[in-house]
């Protein structure tokens, strides 16, 4: 394994049981205490972690991780989520992919299609898009590029413009947060893309697993009435799921 993989499945581990001892880490993942030690003295300069005696827990207030790490967290449960997306995909359709980790898992499911165009803010996404053999569009947003999250962000005004250019049939996309009062919400503040995107999609399907609901971010994206469609795991608390329904959100969920 990978050290950034090894790193973002620690992180993973440490969301799921809230803390761990290095011993623990260690018999996980078949390494070293060493190993582990030097992971979580990495983890912890980036803020991702709290040291404690023998072990680390979770940084609850940093909900911002870069895309690498991202990308390797809850990994089954979005590869499920991002299968049952690409089912809502239909030939010729005009659709917006975000630069979530989850939305990004459906990109190999993409193969079968020959007729889309596909906007997206995320250089990763483009990336990937390009080594799928078929005939598609794709448009790439600009702005300034943020490491971060491998994506361009634009002010308001330009993100905007450069959205309402187009009618989109869909709109897929990610979040850091899903609260029944904020919304959609996320921890990067240049989120005026995806406000953006909202707007220019004829229906907005959310893809997040259970571990989203509850989480807030400071960043509002959209309101829940904005959203046409959830897809996430049975994992979800009911009382969410019952939220959605009255809301008249369409909600799908896949099992894990």
């Amino acid at each position: 394994m990978k050290v950034k993989e090894r790193q973002a499945a620690i992180l993973n581990y440490l969301q799921s049981n809230g803390n761990a001892m290095v011993d623990q880490l260690a018999e996980y993942f078949n390494t070293t205490g060493t190993t582990i030690r030097k992971d979580l003295t990495q983890l912890s300069d980036n803020g991702l972690v709290i040291r404690t005696y023998g072990g680390a827990i979770l940084n609850k207030e940093v909900g911002d991780q870069p895309i690498d790490h991202k990308t390797y967290i809850n990994t089954s449960a979005k590869k499920k989520i991002a299968e049952e997306a690409a089912k809502l995909i239909h030939e010729g359709d005009s659709l917006i992919f975000d630069a979530g980790s989850t939305v990004a898992q459906m990109i190999p499911m993409l193969a079968k299609f020959d007729n889309l165009t596909i906007m997206t803010n995320s250089l990763h996404m483009i990336n990937e898009l390009v080594t799928v053999d078929n005939n598609q569009t794709f448009i790439l947003s600009g702005g300034t590029f943020r490491r971060k999250s491998a994506s361009f962000h634009n002010s308001n005004t330009i993100a905007e413009a450069e959205f309402s250019q187009y009618a989109f049939d869909k709109l897929f996309m990610g979040a850091d947060g899903v609260d029944l009062t904020a919304g959609v919400t996320t921890f990067n503040e240049s989120c005026n893309g995806s406000v953006a995107m909202c707007k220019a999609a004829a229906k907005v399907i959310l893809l997040v697993d259970s571990s989203k609901f509850g989480r807030r971010g400071p960043n509002v994206v959209c309101s829940l009435k904005t959203v046409h469609t959830i897809i996430t795991d049975d994992q979800v608390d009911p009382k969410y799921v019952s939220t959605f329904n009255k809301l008249g959100i369409n909600v799908i969920q896949v099992k894990i």
